[in-house]
């Protein structure tokens, strides 16, 4: 062969080292890429996964709080959502759901509910510390404790971080049965202040509600009867904040039919200060 007739078979070897050359890189980047996108996959399930395994560990903590009147049809009367904290005997709930005045002539007690469906068996609470501004109550109870849940940081909880919450929404009319939502927090935004009675207020709490805390605002659809219901990490189960509020548009009935998809959580540094107390 001429020289020429090297030259041009060499070059030829060259532009095909190069082509092969460039197809071994692209190919091991489409690999490394479909190699971690089946890792994020993987995790990804097992983060799916997690959800279920930690509302079996939630769901026993939490109860419905109410009052039991044994001369009234039926006994027990529904009021909201609470969970057992600290040593498993006491419970966190809405200082709006405990009621101001029980009728004591006619032996009507303020009472937790515990079990599922109609199983579900009351045991006597009585009211240990409330915080008003920040609709926070303390209950006791006595006998066997329950699963307490762990209390976080709410300080660490950032806009867009994905939470649950589980409670009765609809109270116990189908029975006592827990459910659990998902939600994200929207918002980190000053409390809309809910309407409290003229017995609730004092000057010092008029002077603190001029100037309102922060809370957190969901996404999440909630109902009345979630008031009171734990706001915690899908992964761990560890309690950022308690829900107390939906926006309501119209009257609480209007909520059942059309809710807004709007809730409010206070956030768990306030349950720390009570349970302080």
């Amino acid at each position: 062969m001429t020289d020429d007739g090297c030259i041009c078979d060499r070059s030829v070897i060259n532009v095909v080292r190069l082509l092969l050359d460039s197809r071994i890189k692209r190919c091991t980047v489409e690999f490394i890429g479909i190699y971690f996108l089946a890792l994020c996959c993987h995790f990804g399930s097992v983060s799916a996964n997690e959800f279920p395994q930690t509302i079996e560990i939630v769901r026993p903590s939490i109860v419905a709080i109410g009052t039991v009147m044994q001369t009234r049809a039926p006994p027990a009367n529904f009021l909201g959502t609470g969970f057992a904290v600290g040593d498993g005997l006491h419970i966190i709930t809405n200082a709006h759901v405990v009621p101001q005045n029980l009728n004591t002539e006619k032996k009507e007690s303020l009472a937790i509910f515990v079990g599922r469906g109609a199983a579900a068996k009351a045991r006597f609470a009585t009211l240990v510390e409330m915080d008003v501004e920040h609709d926070l109550a303390l209950l006791k109870i006595s006998g066997e404790p329950l699963p307490a849940l762990v209390i976080g940081d709410s300080d660490t909880v950032k806009e867009g971080e994905t939470v649950a919450f589980t409670g009765f929404p609809i109270g116990m009319v189908l029975g006592l049965y827990p459910v659990t939502h998902q939600a994200i927090i929207s918002a980190i935004t000053p409390i809309v202040i809910p309407a409290l009675s003229t017995k609730q207020l004092d000057i010092n709490v008029v002077k603190r509600l001029r100037a309102p805390y922060l809370v957190f605002q969901l996404d999440g659809t909630a109902y009345p009867g979630n008031s009171g219901s734990p706001l915690f990490d899908p992964k761990t189960g560890k309690v950022f904040g308690i829900l107390n509020m939906v926006f309501v548009k119209g009257t609480k009935e209007n909520v059942l039919a059309h809710p807004s998809g709007i809730s409010y959580a206070i956030p768990s540094n306030y349950i720390h200060a009570i349970m302080k107390r």
